[in-house]
């Protein structure tokens, strides 16, 4: 049964020993995604569990976040006519959400100062579901 906030587009799984997705996109993420790709070129996703925003996903232009060993590789995501674009989380997130499916949608609001959808009048948000994984 769809809904309105179903997935369009699942990541590709990419932790070693996984073959089931962790992370999707709904229609307008993928749409604002887009818009924002032809304006800032190649982009990456990273999902903390930090302050300002709380855990607000954040979409930066690729690379312009370092990621490395404090930072988890959730999925790879093959967008039509762009490219790839990486969904990281911080580890430590991680160990709270490791059962978690993740959805990445958008509602109206301003959004993070610190990402790419902010001046859009949008925000990128999770909508979550628990897997059912030992």
């Amino acid at each position: 049964m769809a809904t309105e906030h179903a997935a369009a587009l699942a990541a590709r799984p990419v932790r070693p020993g996984e073959d089931f997705s962790r992370v999707a996109l709904t229609a307008p993420a993928l749409a604002l995604l887009d818009t924002l790709w032809e304006r800032h070129g190649p982009l990456m996703f990273h999902q903390s569990g930090g302050c300002c925003d709380g855990s607000a996903p954040m979409c930066y232009p690729d690379k312009d976040l370092i990621t490395g060993d404090a930072d988890v590789l959730l999925g790879v995501f093959d967008l039509p006519g762009r490219g790839e674009l990486p969904f990281w989380m911080s580890r430590e997130q991680f160990g709270y959400w490791s059962h978690t499916r993740l959805t990445v949608d958008v509602v109206a609001g301003r959004g993070s100062g610190f990402s790419l959808e902010a001046p859009e009048g949008k925000r990128f948000l999770i909508r979550s579901e628990i897997l059912d994984i030992p």
